[in-house]
């Protein structure tokens, strides 16, 4: 083969920047923070981090992110997720809770990858753990979180605002949570609120609760 054929051949071969360059969408966003959908791989990445595929998240709020892929900057909004076959709504997620003990919802999920008991409560703002249980779940609330008081059955409580990165029960996962972290030891269960009850459908049915992913 002739020095040109040769160069012409290997030009052919090689990847061109849009082959090479990561499908990213991002699918969910909040204050600091974006879930981003690359080439398929579905994660809540802070501002400042590098998610998959190397995406970097520079800045982030309800509006839309700032992503820096292969080195350059550019702006993103919302979008739905994408598939091969093209943009549709992925396949819902269903859950069926009976009613236990107490006339209660109890379900067994996790909260940042690690095991939780929840107890359903439609009447509180936000999920919610106490101090011991954040400090088992490895959730550093007196840096990351904003000081606040909050109401409770038994009066006036301090607590700190934060976000998980993800809460799941079942096969249901929701990224990028509020949260509440109570001082003491109320709650003695994880308060499965409204911060993750809003995100998902959800209705009960002669003492079943059924949950569905909303994507």
């Amino acid at each position: 083969m002739r020095p040109l054929e040769l160069l012409l051949a290997s030009l052919l071969l090689m990847p061109s920047a849009a082959d090479s360059a990561p499908m990213v969408q991002v699918v969910g966003l909040f204050p600091g923070a974006a879930v981003l959908n690359v080439d398929g791989q579905r994660k809540l990445v802070k501002v400042g981090q590098t998610g998959p595929g190397g995406v970097e998240v520079v800045s982030a709020d309800s509006r839309g992110a700032v992503l820096r892929v292969a080195g350059v900057e550019r702006n993103y909004s919302l979008s739905r997720e994408y598939s091969g076959a093209g943009y549709a709504a992925p396949d819902k997620t269903q859950l069926s809770v009976a009613k236990g003990s107490g006339g209660h919802y109890w379900i067994a999920g996790s909260i940042n990858g690690q095991p939780v008991q929840f107890l359903v409560d439609t009447g509180a703002t936000s999920v919610a753990i106490n101090e011991h249980q954040a400090k088992r779940l490895g959730i550093d609330y007196r840096v990351s979180g904003q000081p606040m008081m909050v109401n409770t059955a038994s009066g006036t409580a301090k607590a700190w605002r934060v976000h998980l990165n993800s809460v799941k029960v079942g096969a249901i996962d929701v990224l990028g949570v509020e949260a509440v972290v109570l001082e003491g030891g109320a709650p003695t269960e994880a308060l499965l609120g409204m911060s993750f009850l809003g995100r998902v459908s959800w209705r009960e049915e002669q003492g079943v609760l059924r949950l569905e992913s909303k994507i």
